[in-house]
Order: structure tokens, then sequence, then C-alpha cells
């Protein structure tokens, strides 16, 4: 640096392109609504499941004690948002990018830039869905129609785009190549 330039303090923003363009890559983004609904529904009965048991546990347990065990329903709400938490951010952060809903439906998340989920981003994106809908009403999910990347706003807020895995989207590219 010269003493005729001005001396630089902070920190330099780099904003990266978009790691994935609709118009050179569809098969990235074909079909990935729909799967995300059946996804959704998937990791929602992965996660209702073991509350269902929980919830009934606390009930046998109020039962046995004469009433005192039903006191253990106050914890079984903060119980439920760590689990919530922990489940998506343990999947999303897998190798894997994806819960257990969307590798069955060969989906992954992925940031804006390409580089994969990790735990924080996992539990910050379910947070910011749930947060989203129960504040702005599921209208939210309707952004997905008038953007060509399929984001929803929770995404966008975020910073993540899901698309179809390397083995679904490579399928779909080779099936659009084949003549006819």
């Amino acid at each position: 640096m010269s003493s005729t330039e001005p001396r630089r303090i902070g920190v330099s923003i780099e904003l990266k392109p978009h790691a994935y363009d609709p118009a050179a890559n569809p098969e990235l983004f074909e079909g990935v609504l729909a799967r995300r609904l059946v996804a959704f529904v998937i990791d929602f009965f992965i996660l209702a499941i073991p509350v269902l048991f929980m919830a009934m546990f606390i009930f046998v347990i109020g039962i046995v004690t004469l009433g005192l065990g039903f006191l253990f329903y106050g914890l079984l709400w903060p119980a439920m948002i760590v689990w919530a938490i922990a489940y998506y951010g343990v999947t999303l952060g897998s190798v894997h990018s994806a819960t257990i809903g969307m590798r069955v439906m060969d989906l992954e998340m992925r940031t804006w830039y390409g580089a994969p989920a990790y735990f924080v981003l996992g539990s910050v994106h379910a947070i910011v869905f749930w947060i989203t809908v129960s504040t702005l009403t599921p209208f939210i999910l309707l952004v997905c129609f008038f953007n060509d990347r399929r984001r929803a706003l929770h995404d966008m807020l975020v910073g993540t785009v899901i698309i179809n895995n390397v083995t679904r989207s490579s399928m779909l590219k080779a099936a659009a190549r084949r003549p006819g």
C-alpha cells in the first residue's frame, strides 16, 4: 500500500454469485416443490412420533403418581422445540445436507453460493421457517411460484436453496439428452 492510497480498515465483503442457475441447469429444480412438500410431511411424522410417545408416557406416569406426573406436560413443549431444532440441525448439517424426508425425496439444501449446509444453518432454517409461517401465515410459501429457483421466503432470508441431489439431477439430465 502506497502512502497516497487511503488506509482501509474493516472487513471487505465479497459477494459470491448464485451457484445454481435454473436456466443453465433446469434439472436441479425440476419437480422440487412437490417433492419438498412430501418431504415436509415425512419429517413432520418423524418429529411427531417421539413427541406422541412422550405424551403417552407422561400420561401413564401421571396416572401412576395420582396426578403428580402430569406436571411433566409443562416440559413437553420446550422438549418439542429442542427436538425439532436438533433434528433439523443434525440432519441438514450431515454429509447429505438433507433431512430424512428430503433424502427419501432426493433433495438437498445448499447455500445460495453452493456450499453444503451445516448444523447452525439447518437449525436457523427451521427456526425462521416456523417463525415466518406462524407470523405471516402459510402464504409465505407462495413466494416459491414467483422465482426461478423455487425458493420460499425463509430460504431467501437464510440464504439457502433446495435442489435435486446429484443422483436425481444426473438422471434428469441424461433423460433430457435422450432423443424422443
